[in-house]
């Protein structure tokens, strides 16, 4: 070959000839110009990064012609002596300067090498009939060979069939048009929006319960990244991604910065799900710019998301869903599954179905009933929908097969069949579960008993422990109840005790019983009060605490009483009128907790 009659010269990964060392780097920029320029003809479509084709060697080609079995070991024969083979060409939105060295995919762990007197020995050969595109740079948008639980795609997990996709899925929106309700903080004019459509994506935390549209933000995110080609979009979930995962999905962030100046956008989903050292992963990264991390919790972040990596992040509250945005979303899903809606005995549509299908409708009122009955959720709403429309469908094929045009309609009872119950949103070790508990106390605080019922049917019927419950109660009993009714403790106490005993669901009717017993009860914080000064004294003590005076002091032996204990100490059953005696240190005695406020508070 002519590599080895003329040593000195150097082979293009692109097109296979031989150029001088120095006159490579220069053939490079018009060589890959041109590849560029005939993969957009090729492709008709100018707005999405090209993929290179790579370029076998003529013995590998020439091997291909024969017939399959021979042109398979004719392949290989040719992979073994031919001194170039396929080459990861790589690409980038600027072209390498003039002069400045190119660079290769490594065919090792994606790292890259330079070409200007590198050796470009082939590491393989791709197989005989497979597809020259199917090989791209690393940082290319198409897929590529990538760690298990990442996806370079948009969060969408793995690719399905349209059909068998959930509805909340397939209605996953597109664009923040189609986003509802997150006025909040994505509306016009907001901050954020303004962000988003400039492509200014900085690093984010979106938190918000199930259901509120966290993924689909970051897949809208993606799709404005892919569709602008500025940066990489890259997904991850904290459930199945492992650090060495995320390592990888860093290093290419590092070689894209580097040799295409492209950021890279990492999307990670249920970020809690990482401890404390698997985030700090992120951290060196997110400081210096190399990934932008976008990461979705239903937790709240300031206790599950590690302060040094939140504080490099902004924190993005999305709210439960209203009644009216559920009632959007859900018009729009059936417009695209094309039911009809019935306002009264009315269709928004006479032209549902083609006469040989039947024709399918929705009354008004079960609409309303999914977005109240789904709690904010639009992927248990939607969810809720499509099991309520192919539970009709299939009730009218089997009962109506004599009449298929029939028209299908879907009542309020079918939507509560298929939802069963409303959704309660309550986590026991979670955000809402700190929420609660705090509303009650409160509202008996308060001596508001019907809402404090209503906290404790949240909590029970969301699956709390009844006897965190319980001793939550003992705890109010006597931090806000006290003196005013001693016996409030005695309740608190017994319904604990029963509660451990009976257990639930009997249990119930107890803790509702204490829980309005101590709403109705006189309320007073003497004594808590009395109890936080006495610990604000310790604390904000200057010097050695002062010592027990010795006349309150016990003598058990002879050598203590020499030494003054007890001395003095006078018996107060031995006196018939109230005794004058010090029972407080020098220091303190002129202060009574139960009045006196500390002097930093």
């Amino acid at each position: 070959m002519a590599q080895q009659n003329n040593p000195g010269a150097v082979q293009c990964p692109v097109c296979s000839q031989d150029f001088e060392a120095a006159s490579i780097n220069s053939h490079l920029d018009v060589c890959l110009l041109e590849a560029e320029q005939g993969d957009q003809k090729e492709d008709g479509k100018a707005d999405t990064p090209p993929c290179k084709k790579s370029r076998t060697s003529a013995d590998t080609a020439a091997a291909a012609e024969f017939t399959p079995g021979q042109g398979a070991h004719l392949a290989a024969a040719a992979s073994r002596s031919a001194p170039s083979a396929v080459f990861s060409v790589f690409q980038g939105s600027k072209r390498t300067k003039p002069g400045e060295p190119h660079a290769s995919v490594s065919s090792k762990q994606g790292g890259f090498a330079n070409t200007n007197g590198a050796d470009l020995s082939p590491k393989g050969v791709k197989a005989p009939g497979s597809s020259p595109r199917g090989v791209r740079a690393a940082g290319a948008d198409a897929p590529r060979p990538a760690a298990s639980g990442a996806s370079a795609c948009a969060p969408r997990g793995p690719c399905a069939p349209e059909s068998v996709k959930p509805l909340a899925e397939r209605m996953r929106p597109d664009t923040l048009e189609e986003y509802f309700g997150q006025n909040k903080v994505l509306g016009e004019n907001t901050l954020l929006r303004s962000l988003l459509e400039s492509q200014e994506v900085p690093s984010l935390v979106l938190w918000g319960p199930p259901g509120c549209g966290k993924t689909t933000l970051a897949h809208i995110i993606a799709g404005n990244i892919k569709r602008n080609g500025g940066a990489r979009f890259v997904s991850l979930s904290a459930t199945s991604a492992t650090t060495a995962e995320v390592r990888e999905v860093i290093k290419q962030a590092q070689n894209e910065l580097r040799l295409f100046k492209r950021r890279t956008v990492l999307f990670i989903d249920e970020i809690h799900r990482f401890n404390k050292a698997q985030q700090d992963t992120f951290l060196p990264h997110v400081e210096c710019g190399t990934v932008t991390l976008i990461g979705a919790t239903t937790e709240n972040p300031s206790f599950q998301v590690n302060a040094a990596l939140l504080s490099r992040c902004r924190v993005i509250v999305l709210e439960k869903l209203s009644v009216e945005a559920m009632e959007a979303i859900l018009l729009r899903a059936v417009g695209s599954l094309g039911v009809g809606v019935l306002q009264g005995d009315r269709a928004d549509s006479e032209d549902s179905g083609d006469g040989s299908e039947p024709r399918i409708y929705i009354e008004q009122k079960a609409l309303s009933t999914i977005a109240h009955l789904c709690d904010g959720d639009a992927r248990t709403g939607l969810n809720g929908l499509q099991l309520a429309v192919q539970a009709r469908i299939s009730a009218a094929r089997l009962g109506q097969a004599s009449e298929k045009t029939q028209p299908i309609i879907i009542q309020e009872d079918h939507v509560k069949e298929g939802l069963q119950r409303s959704h309660i949103l309550y986590d026991r070790a979670g955000e809402e579960h700190y929420n609660c508990i705090s509303a009650l106390h409160k509202s008996m605080r308060g001596s508001h008993e019907n809402a404090a019922l209503y906290w404790l049917g949240r909590m029970l019927e969301g699956g709390e422990d009844p006897l965190y419950v319980a001793r939550r109660l003992v705890r109010f009993a006597s931090e806000d109840v006290g003196l005013a009714d001693p016996m409030a403790l005695t309740q608190a106490v017994s319904a604990f005790q029963a509660c451990h005993v009976i257990g639930m669901p009997e249990c119930d009717v107890i803790l509702a019983q204490c829980a309005v017993y101590l709403a109705r009860a006189p309320k007073s914080v003497e004594v808590y009060k009395a109890y936080g000064n006495v610990k604000a004294c310790l604390r904000n003590h200057q010097g050695p605490l002062p010592p027990v005076p010795l006349h309150l002091r016990n003598a058990p032996t002879r050598l203590m009483k020499n030494l003054g204990y007890a001395k003095g100490y006078k018996y107060n059953p031995a006196f018939s009128e109230p005794v004058e005696q010090d029972y407080l240190p020098e220091e303190l005695k002129e202060i009574s907790f139960f009045d006196w406020t500390p002097a930093n508070v």
